[in-house]
């Protein structure tokens, strides 16, 4: 059972973590290439597409898997959610291309961008469906070569049209791919590059839409609807805790400074990026996981495990990063102008780290078809996220110059207090044995390193290694009767 979960995690983390890494040369190609006010600009427009995202999703990624497992006719389930998506997501394209003019006028871009923003968010919710069957049907790595292809397109075409076509232009202005340059259009290629990797995804998952038995059942799709809901408050609310700071950084900060902090604190908020790949990589394999494996008598004993380990590697990864968060800085983000926001960094990996706990402890109202109580752990981490945002923003600008860290220590505070949350109403509701000593031990300990390896030792590797190495005994210590034996078990005789 454990090896099927790590083949899978490992197989779906490939497929999260070559794209984000190859998203991260995008990010380093853009703060190289933007200046900070207009990276800015593309991250707040990314923001907004993310609440978007979410929207058009309205809970059925989730609530596919719950109602595939459960129910008996799993194509009835297939085409039920596939044609649900479908024509929601078309009554979305013809209202948002209506409004776009409007839309672009309030985030203050070109409409061009919009136009391409919808599209984008169109094409990448009519896949919705046909990536989670193949979660579903335990197909991973027909799962990951889709999505690390349509990076790699992404990543090409971004590379050809802010690095080469100008250089073509320039050298050869008369060509037919001279021709196709546009100057100071730099954005616009950027959501450009991205429709076109989105439009070839659907069209490999296309063929998904003729399998289908174009009848949807209204009953299973109300069940699937009041299953889903909940997940999509859920949804919002995380999506204003993971992007709302940078649109509030965006409108609270004074407009000579707001677009250059959004700029600096987006780009140095990507060295959570490892932290993010773990537990994202973890969440795809552990939820199909958890919902097969529901009935089994040991359930909540697997459970337990699995959420301590995820803490143990988790808090590596956090102590690791940090300790050498100047190396990759140089490594993945070599524009020195863009480096002011290192401070954040700690706060916003620890944040992350809460998130990837949340999302273990939350399998508990899934299981019990309670996604209402996680809607609302999640609107009260929106809470906060929205009150210490609206508080310490400009707090942090009048007194420090450095609103984003107001953002940051918001982040921090929202996933805290979900992380808090999930637990005291799940041990209530479906009490799982957690190693709370242990836990919180990893985790602590991890924590209390990290920051002193930054703030008072930073760049003082004499004394970050050693901590590094002194945790990972810590670890070695309080496990190595599990990691004995693991190394003593010989492998089965099969006669």
């Amino acid at each position: 059972m454990y090896k099927s979960l790590f083949k899978q995690t490992a197989i779906y983390g490939l497929a999260t973590v070559l794209p984000r890494m190859l998203s991260f040369l995008l990010v380093r190609l853009y703060t190289n290439k933007l200046p900070s006010a207009e990276y800015g600009e593309v991250t707040v427009v990314m923001a907004w597409m993310v609440f978007l995202n979410v929207i058009l999703s309205y809970g059925f990624e989730t609530g596919f898997f719950r109602f595939y497992n459960t129910e008996a006719d799993k194509k009835n389930v297939v085409s039920t959610s596939t044609i649900s998506i479908f024509w929601s997501s078309v009554l979305f394209l013809g209202i948002a291309l209506l409004l776009r003019h409007q839309i672009a006028n309030y985030v203050n871009v070109e409409t061009s961008y919009i136009t391409y923003a919808i599209w984008i968010l169109v094409l990448d919710a009519l896949v919705i469906i046909p990536f989670s069957k193949l979660r579903a049907q335990q197909r991973p790595l027909v799962y990951a070569a889709i999505k690390i292809g349509n990076v790699i397109i992404n990543l090409g075409l971004n590379l050809f049209c802010l690095l080469a076509l100008p250089e073509i232009a320039a050298s050869d202005p008369n060509s037919f791919i001279g021709s196709l340059y546009i100057p100071d259009f730099e954005v616009g290629y950027i959501f450009l590059s991205n429709l076109i990797a989105s439009l070839l995804t659907f069209i490999i998952l296309s063929p998904d839409y003729f399998k289908i038995n174009w009848h949807i059942d209204k009953e299973l799709w109300k069940r699937m609807m009041k299953y889903g809901l909940p997940i999509l408050f859920a949804g919002i609310a995380f999506a204003i805790n993971e992007h709302f700071d940078k649109i509030l950084l965006e409108k609270l900060l004074p407009p000579n400074v707001a677009k250059t902090q959004v700029g600096v604190y987006s780009a140095c908020y990507k060295l959570a990026l490892f932290m993010t790949l773990y537990a994202t990589a973890f969440r795809l394999g552990i939820e199909p996981f958890f919902f097969s494996h529901a009935g089994n008598e040991n359930a909540k004993q697997t459970y337990a495990m699995i959420t301590k380990y995820f803490v143990i590697f988790g808090s590596f990864i956090l102590l690791s990063v940090v300790v050498f968060a100047d190396l990759l800085k140089m490594l993945l983000l070599d524009n020195p102008a863009y480096w002011e926001a290192m401070k954040v960094v700690p706060l916003i990996i620890i944040a992350n780290f809460f998130l990837g706990i949340y999302t273990n402890l939350s399998v508990w109202y899934k299981l019990i078809d309670k996604t209402s109580i996680g809607a609302y752990i999640s609107l009260a981490g929106a809470a906060v996220t929205l009150g210490l945002n609206f508080i310490l923003i400009p707090y942090m600008q009048k007194n420090t110059g450095d609103g984003y860290m107001g953002s940051a220590i918001a982040t921090i505070a929202a996933y805290g207090t979900m992380m808090a949350l999930s637990y005291h109403l799940g041990q209530k509701q479906y009490p799982i044995p957690y190693d709370k000593k242990k836990i919180g031990g990893y985790l602590g300990l991890s924590i209390l390193f990290s920051g002193l390896s930054f703030y008072v030792f930073r760049e003082n590797y004499f004394v970050g290694i050693p901590l590094l190495l002194l945790f990972l005994y810590f670890i070695y210590h309080n496990e190595k009767e599990a990691l004995q034996r693991i190394i003593k078990r010989k492998p089965r005789t099969v006669v």
